[in-house]
């Protein structure tokens, strides 16, 4: 039996964080005076969020029909938050989501679920020591395994911007030797500081060591008829799984959303989430307001 739609509030909040105030939208059933579980969104880098935007509010719409509070940042230099790209780093990134805990335990949350996408899955696992008790799940979206490699074709976008111009043509080398100077690189729109590439070029899921991490889950799309998983994703689950953490991984029919041309839906990543977190509600017999 399909359960009844209920109205969802969704609130836009500015929230301070130290580098500058982070534009945020939380949302809640508007039948649930305090949501005690949300979710923490984790966006993808750059372009990838702004081609992602429709299916991120979508799955956030069927969390906060399930009773879940949820709130999606706009992290520094991105989106209506402040500063600008060029001047966003990591590290402030960083600071970013942990001030969007705060700001969810000060409003009564108890139990708080991470839910990352390709690159964001990185700043949703380095909160897993900020979290402790309060940890309930992570939800991994496509991970990027390493940031080096999804950095490499970013630059790549401009030289495919290059090639419908006249004039010299340049290398993603020539653009890695640019940012190995100190210089600025401008791909897609994006202007990139080579303090932001070279923290993003670190990044890689095969250095990091389960330690007391929560139950994971692991979406991966697949065009149709494709049964095979990422070799080097299997890798790192096989790894994390015998390093003691608990990885499920679940293999989605659907498109690469966060980089075709046009908007793109795949609803069955939707439905596929929201019946992990509908179990996960279920098991502890916890999900809030009926």
């Amino acid at each position: 039996m399909t359960k009844p739609l209920r109205l969802i509030s969704v609130k836009p909040a500015f929230i301070p964080a130290p580098a500058g105030n982070l534009f945020t939208l939380y949302l809640c059933r508007k039948d649930i005076q305090a949501a005690g579980h949300a979710v923490l969104f984790m966006p993808p880098f750059a372009e990838e969020l702004n081609k992602s935007r429709r299916m991120i509010a979508l799955q956030a719409r069927q969390f906060a029909q399930a009773g879940l509070g949820v709130l999606i940042p706009d992290l520094y230099g991105t989106g209506d938050s402040e500063g600008d790209f060029s001047e966003a780093s990591w590290q402030i990134w960083e600071q970013d989501v942990a001030t969007a805990v705060s700001w969810l335990l000060d409003q009564g949350v108890t139990r708080i679920s991470l839910w990352g996408m390709r690159l964001g899955i990185h700043l949703a696992l380095g909160l897993i020591p900020l979290l402790a008790d309060h940890l309930e799940r992570i939800l991994l979206w496509a991970p990027v395994i390493r940031g080096d490699q999804m950095m490499t074709q970013f630059l790549r976008l401009r030289l495919a911007a290059d090639m419908m111009t006249e004039g010299e043509k340049i290398s993603t080398r020539d653009l890695r030797a640019q940012l190995a100077a100190g210089r600025e690189v401008e791909a897609a729109g994006y202007t990139l500081s080579a303090r932001l590439v070279g923290e993003v070029d670190k990044l890689n899921l095969t250095t990091l060591i389960p330690d007391a991490w929560p139950p994971i889950d692991w979406f991966d799309l697949a065009p149709t008829g494709s049964t095979t998983p990422n070799v080097a994703g299997q890798r790192v689950r096989a790894a994390w799984n015998d390093a003691g953490a608990h990885v499920s991984h679940h293999l989605v029919t659907g498109t690469s959303f966060w980089n075709t041309p046009e908007i793109t839906l795949v609803p069955e990543l939707l439905a596929r989430t929201s019946e992990v977190m509908a179990k996960q509600q279920d098991r502890g017999g916890r999900a809030h307001g009926g």
